[in-house]
């Protein structure tokens, strides 16, 4: 075999081996998907025999009751390039098996097999979904199948799928062919059912039926003990059931002395034992038919080598299983709804409330909560992930989606796993509640011990462009976190950036001014200072004057201790006034911080008893802070988020062509390399940009006052996958500072939020400069970027543009086999390859 062949067949080998995955099915359970094997044939021939004569007559058109040797070869070896295989299993059980096999360069005939007993998981759609991103990955364009009329639940897997089926009825057969190109309705498709399948999932872990607790000691002090105290205390609702070898009862719970005495099954084990104990109760739990594991016990990835081990065969147990994993290291969870009523926490509970809270470290975890009953937010959820070797913030985003109790939502990340995907959910989640979160670890001192992640590349201040793009509110600290809270739990958000400002003294109401002004709120109207011995009456009349300005969005009212009335009398005033007006309300009292029951106010409607409580700030310039983070995420909200669309001229083929130009470097290359610049110019040309003059011109040492310079570039990130960004070019950049980014895929809206975020990009229209042409230039970058993670690196520089377009002079590129995105277009849980 020549060089280039053997370099092939590791190549595919390779591949193939990023194909294996972890999935969630409907019901919530987690399958493992993989490329099928020589070793699979017995559990093929035994997965055959168990299928009625039914399902095997509508795979085969024949009930055929063996499968032969011959086929049984034909079904197991395979290249995984013209004949591609992959089988779905739990604990060893074949649950799917799918396969294609091309008929020409680029289309494949594709067919499905499911088990009897998992029909109506999602199998179907997983598989299909799986097969149609490695056709893709291998350059196959179409699909075919014959299907029989009678397979109506084949028929629906392909056209469910959002793919336009072409149906052809012949010979009592009907032949279905489509395009598997990425299009907007499969990707719709795809999302809502992972969404659906992960909510599923992380419902079992957070609204549990059913608990039972591995690990308790009669000592007071353990961990152990401490949860099981706080789950009795707050009144779960749920069955709970408690191992114990040797006493009798703790806690007023009776106990089981084995775990296999249980009747299963439980929706989730709470596990408090030795973390070199842990492992070992995990098929117990299996058999047990537990769905979710919740593991508080430390001694894994964050003690050193042997722990991380430990972990990663914990993750590999639970999943082989079908179950999830909280943790491990975890502060525990808590669902404080009245039909759950769940507290596993090593902590009391927050008072009740809708604000979904999420922790990664324990130390955190304590901090989050306390600080929430100190500022009486209260909680819908909250649950600390630990090590996140499993369930992570994106999980319990997807919870969140749908969940009613929850209507804003908190998140303490000390690390981001798969991140193309948490920007993805956090979008779609930000859309219809507000996330607040703190991103820590930006100072460069590493990662928290026991968080197995990649490291990042890119600058910081491009993951602040990522957070915004994706609309969330980003915040440094705790304090500014319940801040942000108490304002969008429970007031309406402002509809504009105008600010009025009330308040009984002068030095105060200019102090909120100036910190208004420093924000970039507008101030509308002189601010109002009334009398210290101002009545009531008085105070409620100013109030509604400076609602009832069409052109206040929102109103600050500021207020020491009053001459007449008292605060308690003025804070009731506040929030009576602020009850019947459609606007956020923000005040600053002496003496109080937080949601306090003195400035609530409730009124009597339709629909029933409505209560709103106006948040109190210690100083003005913290009202003003989270009255300004929360404008600019209720003006992301009320945008157009764009569209996504091929720029003129490009076709998905176009796409195939620069992979296969990156994958046959790549075969002669297998490190990687710089590409000349004909290279460069050829990849380029795949996306429909051209290089001026041949990327051969003069470039000058001054260009034209009508010229502006610029850079564009993108870069594959270990973390965020691409990520593209745009600078000024020359002198002029070293005066104004760092480039803008976002991440791909980008619409036309995020394009045009890339240069606006710029400084500097006002010269574009002082110079009267094609801004558009520009933006054409970012968008065929980024889908470049987006759709080949081989170009490992690509700048384009300088880039002129003026008023006759944008025109690219120079260019540069790396290409590199990439590591595996986490959010490829299959669905794969969270971080599963991390941990």
């Amino acid at each position: 075999m020549s060089d280039v062949g053997e370099t092939t067949e590791a190549v595919r080998i390779q591949r193939a081996a990023t194909w294996e995955a972890d999935v969630v099915l409907t019901d919530g359970a987690v399958a493992h998907v993989r490329p099928i094997s020589t070793d699979d044939r017995e559990a093929i021939a035994e997965f055959h025999r168990r299928q009625s004569e039914r399902s095997r007559y509508l795979r085969f058109f024949a009930t055929i009751p063996e499968i032969s040797s011959r086929d049984l070869d034909r079904f197991t070896q395979v290249d995984q390039d013209q004949r591609v295989a992959l089988v779905a299993e739990i604990g060893g059980e074949l649950l799917a098996i799918a396969r294609f096999d091309r008929v020409t360069p680029t289309s494949a005939e594709v067919a499905f097999n499911v088990a009897d007993a998992h029909q109506g998981r999602g199998l179907g759609s997983v598989m299909l979904e799986h097969l149609a991103a490695i056709g893709d990955e291998l350059g196959i364009q179409r699909f075919v199948a014959d299907v029989l009329p009678e397979n109506r639940q084949m028929m629906n897997v392909f056209s469910d799928a959002g793919y336009e089926v072409a149906h052809q009825f012949e010979d009592g057969v009907i032949a279905v062919s489509f395009d598997i190109e990425p299009n907007e309705a499969a990707r719709q498709v795809r999302e809502s059912r992972e969404q659906r399948a992960e909510a599923r999932s992380m419902s079992r872990v957070l609204r549990p039926e059913s608990v039972v607790m591995i690990g308790v000691s009669r000592r007071a002090e353990t961990i152990g003990n401490k949860v099981l105290a706080e789950i009795v205390a707050g009144g779960y609702t749920g069955r709970l059931e408690v191992v114990h070898p040797e006493v009798e009862e703790i806690h007023g719970v009776r106990t089981t002395h084995h775990l296999d005495d249980l009747e299963g099954p439980f929706d989730l084990a709470v596990i408090a034992l030795p973390a070199e104990k842990v492992n070992d109760v995990v098929a117990d739990c299996a058999r047990l038919g537990v769905h979710s594991v919740l593991v508080v016990s430390a001694g894994f990835a964050e003690s050193g080598p042997e722990g991380a081990r430990r972990q990663r065969e914990l993750v590999r147990l639970v999943h082989w299983h079908g179950m999830r994993l909280v943790g491990p290291n975890s502060y525990g969870l808590s669902n404080s709804a009245e039909g759950v009523s769940l507290n596993a926490t090593l902590g009391a509970p927050s008072v009740r409330g809708s604000f979904g809270l999420f922790a990664q470290s324990g130390a955190l975890g304590v901090s989050v909560t306390q600080t929430a009953r100190q500022r009486g937010v209260g909680l819908s959820t909250f649950i600390s992930a630990g090590n996140r070797a499993d369930v992570s913030g994106n999980d319990v985003m997807q919870y969140w989606m749908d969940d009613t109790d929850t209507t804003a939502v908190g998140l303490y990340l000390e690390t981001l796993g798969n991140a193309r995907k948490f920007f993805r959910i956090a979008s779609r989640l930000s859309a219809k509640k507000p996330i607040i979160a703190i991103k820590s670890g930006t100072s460069g001192y590493g990662v928290p011990p026991g968080h197995l992640i990649r490291q990042s590349e890119a600058r910081p201040e491009a993951l602040d462009a990522m957070l915004r793009q994706s609309g969330i509110i980003r915040v440094a600290n705790i304090h500014q976190m319940f801040n942000v809270a108490q304002l969008v739990l429970h007031q309406p958000l402002p509809e504009g950036r105008g600010v009025a400002i009330l308040g009984n003294s002068t030095s105060l109401a200019a102090l909120t001014a100036d910190a208004c002004v420093g924000r970039g709120l507008e101030v509308v109207r002189e601010p109002v200072t009334l009398a210290h011995d101002a009545s009531m009456e008085e105070t409620a009349a100013s109030l509604h004057e400076a609602f009832e300005d069409p052109a206040v969005h929102s109103v600050l009212a500021v207020f020491i201790p009053p001459l007449v009335g008292g605060s308690e009398e003025l804070a009731r005033t506040v929030a009576t006034v602020a009850l019947t007006h459609e606007k956020p309300c923000l005040t600053t009292m002496t003496g109080m911080d937080g949601l306090s029951e003195t400035l609530k106010a409730s009124k009597e409607t339709d629909e029933g008893t409505v209560s709103e409580l106006v948040p109190a700030y210690m100083v003005p310039e913290d009202a003003v802070r989270a009255l300004n983070a929360v404008e600019r995420y209720a003006a992301w909200r009320r945008a157009d988020r764009g569209q996504h669309e091929l720029p003129e001229g490009v076709a998905w083929k176009d796409l195939d062509a620069a992979r296969e130009m990156t994958e046959e470097i790549l075969l002669r290359t297998p490190r990687g390399r710089e590409l000349t610049r004909e290279e460069v110019e050829r990849l380029l040309g795949c996306v429909g940009v051209s290089l001026h003059d041949g990327g051969t011109g003069e470039i000058p040492a001054r260009w034209p006052e009508d010229v502006v310079p610029m850079v564009v570039a993108s870069r594959e990130d270990p973390l965020f996958g691409p990520v593209v960004s745009l600078a000024l070019h020359g002198p002029t950049a070293d005066l104004l500072g760092t480039p803008s980014h976002r991440v791909p895929p980008l619409t036309d809206v995020d394009v045009r939020d890339l240069v606006d975020s710029l400084r500097g990009a006002e010269l574009l229209e002082h110079r009267g400069a094609d801004r558009a042409a520009l933006e054409e230039l970012v968008t065929r970058l980024s889908l470049l970027a987006d759709e080949v993670p081989e170009v490992a690196a690509l700048s384009l520089s300088p880039v002129t543009v003026t008023a006759d377009g944008a025109r690219v002079h120079r260019a540069a590129g790396t290409v590199r086999r990439a590591d595996v995105r986490h959010d490829a277009r299959r669905r794969v849980i969270s971080g599963v390859h991390i941990a």
